[in-house]
């Protein structure tokens, strides 16, 4: 059961009287936690099984999963990755697993804390030239030539074409907000979210996730839709199921909207909707760290809005996302990913200790690069697969690393321990800054942690203000607290909150991080 436009947009004028609209900026995370990560093409069974046994237990908040619906089946056995985000129709079977391994995704992980959000995919259907028949992941059949999609059912009358106003029916110049909203993304079919049916089919697909136990939603594309056209979807869904959420909860919303500055559409037009991806911030810190442009970690003190970011409350951030760890997307040579993990280590530190925005850490797989003219020619490559083009397990290494190409970031010993780090400060206020001038810097999250990074090409030996409570502590970076031992380096805080820091630019990962449940 849907509303109807009419009842939907009473409805969410009622709540933003109320002042309730920012309830889907909520990620309704449990217990304290607070980072999500993204577990790009998993299969469900192995995202069951990663909540029970390294998630949950290391106090992750939630996961965003690829997305469920039906989708097209290309180029076998070398599927590519993108052929997620081309549905078919809205039944919950695609390459990561079936409808009832789906659900028991969902609950398996709402039973250890862990939410599942759902990257949603509600601007279009699959491309125009994806042919007809049915290579999908259902084997629903389909004709995308005349748009018949009778598995939804989806015909011509529910897409945008009448609306384009270009001759080839695609964007062709983003500084036309109708454009960009009312034509073609890359051939994709789009669809006319202007219309109830249409909008019905929508919030009905994200309603049954919401009721088999989602907490949300990171939906694709949004700067190619109207924010009125998703006011009334959204409007028209359920609370969270109750078994695991509040009454009355409404679900997290963040949406992908690229702005850089610079174009018709920005992502202030949809922050009355939920939080929207910040793609300045993993593109600016990548500059940061790396040290182009002339700019250097000391100029970060006033991270955040002070660098012309959106409002800390509607912000989502990320180092690298699954698009533009390959270039495409935003921020281009700038963004650090796995491929640099010296560099990628202290940028995703710096963000989990930095107390800005929702963070979301990427957890990817490798793929054999291939560049040419400075492109990568193989960045469209799929997930680890049989020879059948099924996806692979994640099989997981006696050092818990995991292999098969499977990177698993969220399992390096200084990320997961990072995240841990994050939970363990929040709500304190970003403290006790100091600086070299340079690259050299640290800060304090009130009196619960303290971190300290030397990206000069020269050693740190500082003595600092840490504004902790004395004794010794465990660098979590290098090591970790284990019982009564630290596994790394022990930094000894006076009764005065202050500590002596010594960290050689050779080092392998040259930064420390100290936080209250790290001390002995």
């Amino acid at each position: 059961m849907w509303c109807s436009s009419r009842e939907s947009m009473r409805l969410f004028i009622l709540v933003a009287l109320l002042g309730l609209s920012r309830a889907q900026h909520n990620p309704h995370t449990k217990n304290g936690r607070t980072a999500i990560v993204h577990l790009f093409e998993w299969r469900w069974a192995d995202i069951a099984a990663e909540c029970e046994r390294f998630l949950g237990p290391n106090g992750f908040g939630g996961v965003q999963i690829s997305p469920p619906n039906e989708h097209i089946i290309l180029n076998n056995p070398w599927r590519p990755w993108w052929q997620r985000y081309q549905p078919i129709s809205y039944k919950l079977c695609s390459r990561s697993g079936t409808e009832n391994e789906l659900k028991d995704m969902i609950t398996r992980c709402n039973n250890v804390g862990v939410n599942i959000y759902v990257d949603a995919i509600i601007n279009h259907m699959c491309g125009a030239g994806g042919g007809e028949g049915n290579h999908s992941s259902c084997g629903s059949w389909f004709n995308a030539g005349t748009k018949d999609f009778p598995s939804v059912p989806y015909s011509g009358w529910d897409f945008n074409d009448n609306k384009c106003k270009t001759a080839s029916g695609e964007i062709e110049n983003y500084g036309d907000a109708y454009q960009v909203r009312d034509c073609r993304l890359a051939s994709l079919l789009d669809l006319a979210l202007e219309k109830d049916y249409v909008r019905g089919k929508l919030a009905e697909y994200m309603n049954v996730l919401i009721d088999m136990g989602v907490a949300g939603f990171r939906v694709d594309a949004c700067k190619h839709m109207w924010p009125g056209d998703m006011t009334v979807v959204f409007g028209c869904l359920h609370n969270l199921n109750t078994r695991w959420f509040p009454d009355g909860s409404k679900p997290f919303i963040y949406q992908e909207v690229i702005d850089m500055g610079g174009e018709s559409i920005t992502a202030k037009e949809y922050f009355h909707l939920g939080r929207v991806t910040e793609f300045k911030y993993g593109a600016k810190l990548g500059t940061v760290f790396r040290k182009w442009n002339g700019e250097k970690l000391c100029y970060t003190r006033s991270w955040g809005e002070g660098w012309g970011f959106m409002p800390d409350g509607n912000a989502l951030v990320f180092i690298d996302n699954h698009d533009n760890q390959r270039g495409h997307g935003a921020g281009g040579a700038s963004i650090l990913t796995f491929w640099d993990p010296r560099l990628y280590k202290m940028a995703v530190g710096y963000m989990l200790a930095h107390p800005y925005g929702v963070a979301r850490v990427m957890s990817s797989f490798r793929w054999n690069r291939h560049f040419v003219n400075g492109k990568d020619e193989n960045d469209w490559l799929g997930p680890p697969s049989n020879a059948d083009g099924s996806t692979k397990p994640v099989p997981i290494n006696p050092d818990q690393t995991c292999g098969d190409g499977w990177v698993c970031e969220h399992r390096w010993r200084q990320i997961k321990n990072m995240a841990i780090f994050r939970n363990v400060v929040n709500g304190q206020p970003h403290s006790n800054w100091w600086d070299n001038q340079n690259n050299q810097v640290a800060f304090g999250r009130g009196d619960r942690g303290f971190i300290v990074f030397n990206n000069d090409d020269w050693d740190l030996n500082v003595t600092l203000n840490t504004g902790m409570p004395g004794g010794t502590y465990c660098d979590v970076i290098s090591g970790q607290k284990e019982g009564n031992r630290c596994t790394g380096k022990q930094i000894q805080v006076d009764n005065d909150g202050r500590a002596h820091f010594s960290i050689s630019n050779k080092d392998e990962d040259p930064f420390v991080a100290i936080h209250a449940e790290s001390k002995l």
